[in-house]
This record gives structure tokens, C-alpha cells and sequence, in this order.
């Protein structure tokens, strides 16, 4: 798990992802559309991905993926980033975290 955690802490942005995800993406492109650049993680490409979704779980994440980190804190997945969008949260949470500039 602190693998993740220190992943998930190097670049404002950070997604794990797989790449045959549609719930994945459709997150990346939310994100990116408010002109971040997330890193992103694909677990099914990754040589430790297997460990990693373990860890993802563990945090709490079901399903494992999308799973992602601003700012260094886990914000969750899919529903807690929609949540932040629909909210008004996410894009203040982005400029906080250094990954948009307005």
C-alpha cells in the first residue's frame, strides 16, 4: 500500500487506470479537460499492476479502477470524482494541487 500511496504522491495528478476501461478514461478526459495532465498508471500494462490493484482494493477502492490522487490524497474513484465536478470542487482541487494554472 505505500507503493500506491508514493505513486499517487509524485505528480499533482495521478490515475490508476486499465486500459480497457471506459470508466477510466471517461475520468482522464474529465480531468484533462480542465487542462491537468495526469500521470496515468495502466495496472494491465504495469509490471506490478497486479500488486498495485491489490493495494487499491485494500484502500478502499471497489471497484479498483479508476482510482486517483490529487494533490498527494487519495480523492477515490469514479463517483467521488464526478461528485467533485458536479459540486463545483474538482477545479479548485486541481489548481490547490498545482496541476492547472488560472
Amino acid at each position: 500500500m505505500e507503493a500506491v500511496r508514493r505513486l499517487g504522491s509524485e505528480k499533482p495528478v495521478v490515475i490508476f487506470s486499465k486500459s480497457n476501461c471506459c470508466i477510466s478514461h471517461a475520468i482522464r478526459m474529465l480531468i484533462c479537460s480542465f487542462g491537468a495532465n495526469p500521470t496515468v498508471y495502466e495496472l494491465d500494462q504495469h509490471p506490478k499492476g497486479s500488486e498495485i490493484e491489490n493495494a487499491l482494493l485494500a484502500l478502499g477502492c471497489n471497484p479498483s479502477v479508476p482510482a486517483v490522487f490529487i494533490g498527494k490524497l487519495f480523492v477515490g474513484g469514479s463517483n467521488e470524482v464526478i461528485s467533485l465536478n458536479v459540486q463545483g470542487k474538482l477545479k479548485p482541487l486541481l489548481i490547490r494541487a498545482n496541476a492547472i494554472w488560472m
